[in-house]
C-alpha cells in the first residue's frame, strides 16, 4: 500500500488498517510474478463458499480450499472485532495467514462495506482468473444484503500474528551439534555445553596493533596505502588458436528448368514459326493461328481473354490494310509479319473461309 495515501484514516473508523507490505507467493505455481499470488486455501469464513454455491463440511481445511483466487499486487490488512475477515493469504504466501479482505456492517444504519487490499484483483486482466469472478459476485451479494458473514468464523478467524514470535523455550531444547552419533557418545557434554565452543577461531585480536604502527618509524617506511602489484602468470602452453570453421550454409537449389520450354523462350521468331509449320496439320488451324500470332507479337495488344484465332486474323488484316493504304516502308509494326526464309512446306488452309466475315 501507498504510505502517502489517507485511506487508512478513513478505514480506522471501521476497525480496518492497510499494512505497507506486499503479499508474495513463496512457491512458484502458474504465475511468474511472485506478487501475482495464487491463494488456494484463503477462505476463512464459511459464508463465502455458501454464497458462491459451494458445499461446505465440518472440516475447516476443506472449506478454506473451496475457492481459489489470484491476489495480484496487494497488501495485508489489520482487522479488529468490529469487522469480519473473510479472505486470507493462506499457507503458501508471505505473510502467512493474514487477512486480505474484510466485511463491515454498521450497527445503526446497517450500511455495508467491503475492503480488499488489492486494486487489481477485479481488474480486467484478473477477473476471469481462477474464481475471482465468483468472489466478486459474492461481495456484491453481501453489499445487497443477501447474506451475512458467519459469526463464529468472524469472532475466531484462522489467522496468524503479523509478527510471529518463535518459541524460544522449545528451540533451546532442540540443541544440535555438528557431530555424528558415534562422536557424540565419546564426548562427555555435561551440564556446561558452552565449553564445547571455541570462540578464538573467528575472533579479532588487536593487541599487536600498536607494535605494528611503531614499525613504520623503526623501519623508515612511509605510511601510505600499499601499491598494487600486477601479477604475472607463467604460461606453460604455447598460445593456440581454436580450430573454428565458418558455417556451411545450404546452397540454393538449382532452377526448376523442367517447368519452362527453353526452345520456346530462347528461339527466334523464324525458328518458332518453322517448328510450328512442321508440327501442325490442317485440323490444327486454330491452334496454328494462335501460336503464330504469339510468336509474331500480334497478341501483345490483345487482352488475354480476347486472343482467339478470329481476333488475331482481324488484327493482321487491319495492319495489312493500313500498310497497303499508306505504303509506308518503315512501319514500326512491320516486323510482326515477317515470313521465315528458306524452303518451307506449303500448307493450304481451306478452313480460312470460316473465319472470313
Amino acid at each position: 500500500s501507498d504510505e502517502t495515501t489517507n485511506i487508512n484514516y478513513f478505514l480506522e473508523e471501521f476497525g480496518i488498517f492497510a499494512n505497507p507490505d506486499s503479499v508474495i507467493r513463496t512457491v512458484f505455481y502458474k504465475y511468474f510474478d511472485p506478487k501475482e499470488a495464487l491463494i488456494s486455501n484463503g477462505i476463512i469464513n464459511r459464508s463465502i463458499p455458501i454464497a458462491a454455491g459451494k458445499s461446505i463440511s465440518s472440516d475447516q481445511n476443506a472449506n478454506a480450499q473451496s475457492l481459489a483466487f489470484v491476489y495480484p499486487f496487494g497488501c495485508t490488512l489489520n482487522i479488529n472485532r468490529s469487522s469480519a475477515a473473510v479472505l486470507s493469504t493462506g499457507s503458501t504466501c508471505f505473510p502467512v495467514s493474514r487477512p486480505v479482505a474484510a466485511f463491515h456492517t454498521h450497527e445503526e444504519s446497517n450500511g455495508r462495506m467491503v475492503v480488499v487490499g488489492s486494486t487489481h484483483i477485479f481488474h480486467d486482466a484478473y477477473i476471469d482468473k481462477e474464481d475471482n469472478s465468483k468472489i466478486l459476485q459474492v461481495f456484491m451479494d453481501f453489499l445487497m444484503g443477501e447474506f451475512d458473514p458467519n459469526g463464529m468464523d468472524a469472532s475466531e478467524p484462522d489467522l496468524v500474528d503479523y509478527y510471529p514470535v518463535p518459541d524460544h523455550i522449545y528451540l533451546s531444547e532442540q540443541f544440535k551439534i555438528p557431530l555424528s552419533e558415534g562422536d557424540v557418545d565419546s564426548i562427555v557434554v555435561g551440564s556446561d555445553f558452552m565449553r564445547l565452543f571455541d570462540t578464538n577461531l573467528t575472533s579479532f585480536d588487536f593487541s599487536k596493533w600498536p607494535k605494528v604502527l611503531k614499525l613504520y618509524e623503526e623501519l623508515n617506511v612511509k605510511e601510505d596505502r600499499l601499491s598494487f602489484i600486477a601479477p604475472t602468470f607463467e604460461v606453460p602452453m604455447i598460445p593456440l588458436k581454436p580450430a573454428v570453421f565458418p558455417p556451411n550454409f545450404r546452397e540454393l537449389p538449382p532452377p526448376e528448368l523442367e517447368l519452362f520450354d527453353l526452345d520456346e523462350m530462347l528461339s527466334s521468331k523464324e525458328v518458332r514459326l518453322t517448328q510450328l509449320v512442321h508440327k501442325c496439320e490442317q485440323k490444327d488451324l486454330e491452334y496454328f493461328i494462335r501460336e503464330a500470332g504469339d510468336a509474331c507479337d500480334v497478341t501483345a495488344s490483345l487482352a488475354p481473354l480476347d486472343r482467339t484465332a478470329r481476333r488475331i486474323l482481324e488484327r493482321v488484316l487491319h495492319y495489312l490494310v493500313e500498310y497497303k493504304k499508306n505504303n509506308i516502308d518503315d512501319d514500326p509494326d512491320a516486323d510482326l509479319f515477317n515470313v521465315p526464309h528458306g524452303n518451307l512446306e506449303v500448307t493450304n488452309f481451306s478452313d480460312l473461309e470460316d473465319y472470313d466475315e
